[in-house]
């Protein structure tokens, strides 16, 4: 693999991490500003209404576990896909369900951003 593709994995593991702990100031420098980011329910976040739930407590993540990631380094982009278990309060209801991804970072000026994370719910 790439060093690239190792260095972004790692870096994703952390972005899920610094969800998990509600760091929103890391998540601001790790996700871009135009950052597209569709849940496994089809709803879409941009970068401020993904940070905002997340404040408000709409949105808490209690863990973000990947697995089986995997890395295409495409120079300045580097696409990961893979598995993640994820642990979710969203509006008072707890849920736990594991999803297949497809998560986008881009090189910007020296700094890896997420640009976009797709996920589909795995069946029960």
């Amino acid at each position: 693999m790439s060093e690239n593709g190792d260095r972004i994995i790692a870096l994703d593991k952390e972005r899920m991490q610094a969800m998990a702990d509600k760091d929103i100031a890391k998540l601001y420098n790790m996700l871009c500003k135009d950052l597209i980011y569709t849940h496994s329910t089809a709803r879409l976040d941009t970068k401020q209404s993904l940070i905002g739930n997340m404040e408000s407590g709409a949105t808490v993540y209690t863990s973000v576990e990947p697995s089986d990631v995997e890395a295409q380094d495409l120079g300045d982009a580097v696409v990961l896909t893979g598995v993640a278990h994820i642990n979710v309060v969203a509006n008072g209801t707890p849920r736990s369900f594991g999803v297949r991804f497809t998560d986008v970072y881009q090189n910007q000026d020296g700094t890896w951003r997420m640009v976009a994370w797709q996920s589909t719910k795995l069946p029960d």
